[in-house]
């Protein structure tokens, strides 16, 4: 079995890249551009705290999503994670399932992986290393 699934490691890290920006982006998309109108997100200012989170995810998230500089867009999105969780989460409570901090770790985390293990075979990254 461990041989099976091995063989997929790389796609998986590309699948689970693209997943992790995928999520990263919609937060951007509903704080940026108000959609979907019903996100409680929709009301974020743009030249506030959240209006800056939502442009480094709305930007970094695509850059993600895309496989395009992975590591070091991948490790700042891991940076912003931890301060989403310290500055809007642990201040309610110190327990993540009573501060709907569990995402912001989860990202943060996910992200920090990222940085260390790249974008995998399917990113831009490794099309233009096979250019170079």
């Amino acid at each position: 079995m461990e041989q099976t699934l091995s063989k997929w490691q790389p796609q998986a890290l590309s699948l689970f890249r693209l997943m992790t920006g995928l999520v990263l982006l919609q937060f951007g998309v509903a704080k940026l551009l108000k959609f979907p109108p019903n996100s409680p997100f929709a009301k974020v200012e743009l030249m506030s705290l959240f209006g800056a989170a939502g442009s480094i995810e709305l930007i970094f998230g695509t850059l993600l999503l895309l496989g395009l500089l992975t590591r070091p867009v991948a490790f700042i999105l891991s940076g912003e994670m931890a301060f989403a969780y310290f500055i809007e989460h642990f201040p309610r409570s110190f327990f993540p399932v009573i501060n709907g901090g569990s995402l912001a770790i989860e990202l943060c985390f996910a992200c920090l992986f990222l940085s260390a293990a790249g974008g995998g075979p399917l990113s831009l990254d490794a099309l233009l290393r096979k250019k170079g």
